[in-house]
């Protein structure tokens, strides 16, 4: 079966709105066992020294691969559909399988150099953990290196599956992890330790690669991977990943920069960040990461045949939707907190004391869910059209107010501070990223401030 973009009739809203929803549909299935595994790690370790260094052994990696795959992937995406639409599926297929190539190459190199420098690095990261505590947490970082290749071609292929409008079964196979980690739970002999945890993600992290290449394969995605050479589409995946990588470095380091923070704050405070961050990120991963992974296919599809006013048009009527659905679950979440953790988390290990210091950092990190659901929105839009320089500008603001307003906001408030500086970073986001789409769609449509004033039109 060979790929093929766009054979619906439907109209663009409908189509993102289908794929939002399938992409939604499996991820809730993917969070609810997901959720069942936080409740197996909260009753058998609580926010103990050993799930404080895998969590800090995890953000490292994690962030690698965000970087590494998020940047590739967003570039990739709108050259992808450009070439499959002028030039056919085997240039196509040649394309992706350079990038994959040097995708899987920069992941290799990167999940080795963390391995080799991080006696070097984490006395500065973790220097408020003590010595057994900073060599548990080295221990992970390197039993975590090969999850961060096997993860990231994971993400890569899930990427290029979204492209060619394959949604559903994609967003579904990630279940594959947090079943891995429940079994090594279940079956490690030593109680409380993360090397259970370190385990299961890496096993996760195999069935998922070979899961997501069997299904490339089967839907001819890319054939026989082997390097085409630096060709221009190549060239153009990697004029857009550079800006592309450092926005995403840098707005990478800001959990970085917060599990850090949250690190000098005393023993448990990272996990308390952590449990009170996974309700929020399981939300956000069903709105506006399937949301994002819907539209971005689509905005690519427009902005290459120029039409701006599909852009704006779909723009505004996803703004909208996004913000009627998100401020009242956000109100019921900020004054409901403290009942939802109970609910989830206070058992075993996991006190009373521990529900009072989540449910607060909880609290103030929802107030981001509509900035940040919007903001997705934009993001998306601003790479559709190859300006991730405009996310790069981005990015930086972003991380300079997030450490300004950590440190205010941490002497005042804690642990919770960090929370709250995290969605005061979203709404300044948000306010940036409108006002960059706005100038991009200006540009390219000279009389849109005309169509936007003008009667009937939507």
């Amino acid at each position: 079966m060979r790929f093929e973009f766009f054979t619906s009739k439907d109209s663009v809203n409908k189509k993102i709105l289908r794929a939002a929803l399938a992409v939604g549909m499996a991820t809730v299935v993917v969070k609810a066992i997901t959720t069942v595994k936080d409740l197996a790690v909260a009753h058998s370790f609580g926010r103990n020294d050993s799930l404080d260094a895998f969590l800090f052994a995890f953000m490292l990696p994690s962030f690698a691969l965000n970087l590494v795959v998020g940047a590739a992937s967003a570039a990739l995406v709108p050259v992808l559909v450009e070439t499959r639409q002028n030039d056919g599926a085997n240039a196509a297929q040649r394309l992706l399988s350079s990038v994959m190539l040097l995708t899987c190459t920069a992941l290799v190199v990167v999940a080795i150099g963390l391995a080799i420098l991080a006696h070097l690095y984490l006395p500065y990261l973790g220097h408020s953990f003590p010595p057994e505590k900073q060599f548990l947490t080295r221990e992970f970082i390197y039993f975590l290196a090969p999850w961060l290749v096997l993860s990231g071609l994971a993400t890569f292929m899930a990427c290029v599956l979204n492209a060619i409008e394959k949604f559903a079964v994609p967003a579904l196979i990630p279940i594959l992890t947090p079943f891995a980690v429940l079994l090594c739970i279940a079956a490690w002999t030593r109680p409380n330790s993360g090397y259970a945890l370190a385990l299961g993600t890496v096993i996760g992290s195999f069935l998922e690669a070979a899961l997501f290449y069997y299904l490339v394969k089967k839907h001819q995605i890319i054939g026989v991977l082997r390097w085409h050479g630096i060709d221009p589409r190549v060239r153009s995946v990697l004029s857009q990943t550079v800006p592309m990588m450092a926005g995403c470095l840098l707005m990478g380091a800001t959990p970085v920069v917060d599990q850090t923070m949250a690190a000098m704050l005393g023993s448990g405070s990272v996990a308390a960040l952590s449990y009170g961050s996974k309700v929020i990120t399981g939300l956000l991963a069903i709105g506006a990461t399937a949301l994002s992974t819907a539209v971005l296919p689509y905005f690519s599809k427009m902005a290459a045949e120029g039409d701006w006013r599909g852009c704006r048009h779909t723009l505004k009527r996803y703004v909208v939707l996004a913000l009627s659905a998100t401020v009242p679950l956000t109100v019921l979440l900020f004054f409901f907190s403290k009942h939802l953790v109970r609910f989830l988390f206070q058992r075993g290990a996991f006190t009373s004391m521990d529900t009072e210091v989540v449910s607060q950092v909880q609290r103030l990190y929802c107030l981001q869910i509509p900035f940040y659901v919007v903001s997705m929105l934009f993001v998306r839009f601003i790479s559709s059209v190859r300006r991730n320089d405009m996310l790069l500008y981005a990015a930086a603001i972003n991380l300079v107010i997030d450490v300004v307003m950590n440190l205010i906001l941490m002497r005042w408030l804690g642990i919770a501070g960090i929370a709250l500086s995290t969605s005061i970073v979203a709404l300044v986001s948000v306010v940036f990223l409108w006002a960059c789409s706005f100038k991009l769609m200006s540009k390219r449509e000279p009389g849109m401030l005309t169509a936007v004033h003008a009667p009937g039109r939507s």
